[in-house]
């Protein structure tokens, strides 16, 4: 059998949603916030929060790197993440932090049931995701470092993290 590389037009479109949306805050570089359109799009997340002085669409350079991906995920931007934690804590969601910190989890370790809403806290490219929205997490979660960096580029860590949540769904 030939293994021959697929065109775009033979993606199949599909309309699955899973129950997880990110709330990124503070992210500044607008090719990180285009990424995780692109990562929203790719992996069915239902919706994207920015918050703080995060860059929003309309954006030429979120344009560019989400290859138009910010005109069909959904996005909320609200100045005040903490709004947003409770807004969906209300709703119903678990509220997860991707971040290194005393007591986060191996994301290997995350337990996920089937309809489980999630929201992803992302954070800043330099700082992370700070103390106040760490404190509002129910879970917060990393993903092991086995260099000598002990950090990753949000988009690459957010794709990571939403790539196990939906696998497990």
């Amino acid at each position: 059998m030939e293994n021959i590389q697929s065109g775009h037009g033979q993606h199949r479109l599909t309309s699955i949603k899973h129950p997880l949306c990110f709330l990124g805050h503070d992210i500044d570089v607008p090719m990180n916030v285009g990424s995780l359109f692109r990562i929203a799009d790719a992996l069915g997340v239902e919706k994207i929060y920015l918050s703080g002085t995060s860059i929003a669409p309309p954006n030429r350079k979120i344009k560019k790197t989400s290859r138009s991906t910010e005109k069909y995920v959904p996005y909320v931007y609200e100045k005040d993440p903490v709004r947003i934690i409770e807004s969906l804590k209300h709703s119903g969601y678990t509220i997860i932090s991707l971040e290194i910190t005393s007591s986060s989890i191996d994301i290997k370790n995350l337990g996920i049931s089937k309809n489980e809403k999630i929201c992803l806290v992302l954070g800043s490219e330099n700082a992370g995701v700070n103390q106040a929205l760490l404190d509002l997490s129910d879970i917060t979660i990393h993903i092991p470092m086995l260099g000598k960096n002990s950090s990753m580029n949000v988009a690459m860590a957010s794709s990571i993290a939403a790539f196990e949540i939906t696998r497990q769904y």
